[in-house]
């Protein structure tokens, strides 16, 4: 007859009642789910290996197991594949790609030793931080909102012609809290990006006193590193709603920090 293996865990919790909680073997047993011989065979095999509670802090599982299940191995853990992070980086500027696809990926061309997604997102997160260093910016309730066409677009189907068309996503978002708004128009003309902002004031009920836009041609008519033009129509919609427009310099879309209103 065959004894069932307690967990390294419960051996542990096994040894910190006795010694520490100072349980009878009982209310131990009771306490684990274990019969009382068990938590009796472990006590005594503890005994005979002069072990207490607390353990050695040098003392391993490993070591543990040999001591008080012997004939058993641990199982050693298995060494996961590491992500080609560089690769993926370079991969994520492809319109369409997302961290969860390149997860799959590497999940797939790993399928026996793999990160969890979360995991994954984690490692990710840390080796990307390390990249670039970048200054934490400190954002005024109600001074900033960015505003951009985020990259993809998304398909929309005529319901009586079926006939598909691919909108654009504008989105605006407030610094201080990452509250966002958006909505999907036709294209980034003028018109839709104008509109789009008077929708936005709307939703939020108010204006902030900065708008952060990219340098797509609707907001700047002159892209320029530090004096960019904005156009006539945009100046006249900040002029109309009392808001000062500061757009990100060209390829820097993080120094909108440095500059000031």
């Amino acid at each position: 007859m065959t004894t069932k293996r307690v967990s390294m865990q419960k051996i542990k919790d096994i040894l910190r009642l006795k010694y520490d909680a100072k349980l009878p073997l009982r209310q131990i047993a009771l306490s684990l789910s274990l019969s009382l011989g068990a938590v009796s065979k472990y006590l005594k095999r503890a005994e005979v290996a002069g072990l207490g509670w607390p353990l050695p802090e040098d003392m391993s599982d490993h070591q543990l197991l040999a001591l008080l299940q012997p004939g058993r191995k641990a199982a050693l853990p298995c060494a996961l594949a590491e992500p080609d992070f560089v690769a993926m980086q370079r991969e994520l500027k492809h319109k369409g790609m997302t961290r969860q696809l390149l997860w799959e990926e590497y999940a797939q061309a790993h399928p026996e030793a793999h990160y969890s997604y979360s995991r994954f997102t984690v490692l990710f997160r840390s080796w990307r931080s390390k990249q670039q260093l970048s200054m934490r910016q400190h954002h005024r309730v109600g001074e900033k909102l960015f505003v951009d066409y985020c990259g993809p677009t998304i398909a929309v189907v005529n319901p009586d012609s079926g006939e598909l068309r691919e909108a654009q996503v504008f989105v605006a978002v407030l610094g201080a809290s990452s509250y966002t708004y958006a909505e999907a128009t036709w294209s980034q003309s003028l018109p839709d990006w104008i509109g789009s902002h008077v929708r936005a004031f709307s939703f939020y009920g108010g204006v902030p006193e900065v708008v952060v836009p990219d340098n797509l041609k609707s907001a700047v008519s002159k892209a320029c590193r530090y004096e960019p033009d904005l156009n006539p129509t945009y100046s006249q919609l900040a002029v109309h709603y009392g808001v000062a427009v500061i757009p990100a310099r060209p390829y820097k879309p993080k120094d909108t920090k440095s500059r000031r209103s």
